[in-house]
C-alpha cells in the first residue's frame, strides 16, 4: 500500500504557522537577531514564502507584535468591564495581566523585547502605556473618591502597569513555584495598601 501523501496547509494555515514560529525565535533569540532564513528553516518551508504572506522579517515582527499587543489589551480591559469596586477591578487587572503571561509566555517576551528601530510603535515602552491608559479607569476612580487631583493619575497607572509588568516577568523567567493569585494577592497588598494610604500633597522628606 502506497504512502499517504502529506497534506499541504492551506494558505491561512501557513500564515498561522509562519506567525507561531516566528513568535517563538523572537522570543528566544530577539528581533534583531533572528534572519528570514532561521525562520524559513524552523518552519520547513522557503524564504520566498515568508516575503510572500508578510514581505520580510519586519512585516512579519509586525503582524506577531500586533497579535500579541490585542490579545493582552483584550485581557486587561475585559477584566475592567462587568462592574466592581476599585480593589476587585485592580485584582482583576493583575490577574489577568499574570494570567497572559503565564499562558502566553512567546508573545509576552516578545513585547517586552527591544523592536527594530523601524518599528518604534511596538516597543515595550509603547505597549505598556497602552495598557497603562486602560488602567487609568480604575486609579481614577480611586483619586476622585478620594478628593485627588485625578491630573496625576497617568504617573500611577504607569507605575501600576509596570509593576505588575516587570513582576510578571521576573515570575515567569525565574521558574518561581508561586501561583498566579499568590503573585497578584501580593501585588495588589502592595498597590492598594499604596493607595489607600496617598497623600494629598506629596513631597521627599529626605530633600
Amino acid at each position: 500500500m502506497p504512502p499517504k501523501k502529506r497534506s499541504r496547509l492551506t494558505a491561512a494555515d501557513r500564515r498561522e504557522q509562519l506567525i507561531s514560529v516566528a513568535q517563538q525565535l523572537f522570543a528566544e533569540n530577539g528581533v534583531q537577531p533572528t534572519t528570514v532564513e532561521d525562520i524559513a528553516t524552523a518552519a520547513g518551508v522557503t524564504k520566498p514564502l515568508i516575503y510572500e504572506h508578510f514581505g520580510g522579517k519586519e512585516g512579519l515582527y509586525a503582524v506577531v507584535v500586533d497579535r500579541a499587543m490585542r490579545q493582552l489589551l483584550d485581557r486587561v480591559v475585559g477584566s475592567l468591564t462587568g462592574g466592581g469596586g476599585s480593589r476587585e477591578l485592580l485584582e482583576r487587572s493583575a490577574s489577568a495581566l499574570l494570567g497572559y503571561i503565564e499562558e502566553q509566555p512567546a508573545a509576552f517576551r516578545v513585547l517586552l523585547r527591544d523592536s527594530p528601530a523601524s518599528h518604534g510603535a511596538g516597543s515595550a515602552a509603547s505597549i505598556m502605556s497602552t495598557v497603562a491608559g486602560h488602567v487609568e479607569t480604575l486609579v481614577v476612580e480611586v483619586f476622585e473618591r478620594n478628593d485627588l487631583d485625578v491630573s496625576v493619575v497617568p504617573i500611577y497607572a504607569q507605575m501600576l502597569v509596570g509593576m505588575i509588568g516587570f513582576t510578571g516577568e521576573w515570575w515567569i523567567e525565574s521558574g518561581s513555584s508561586l501561583s498566579r493569585d499568590t503573585v497578584a494577592a501580593h501585588m495588589v497588598n502592595l498597590a492598594w495598601n499604596g493607595l489607600g494610604g496617598i497623600e494629598r500633597d506629596p513631597t521627599l522628606k529626605t530633600l
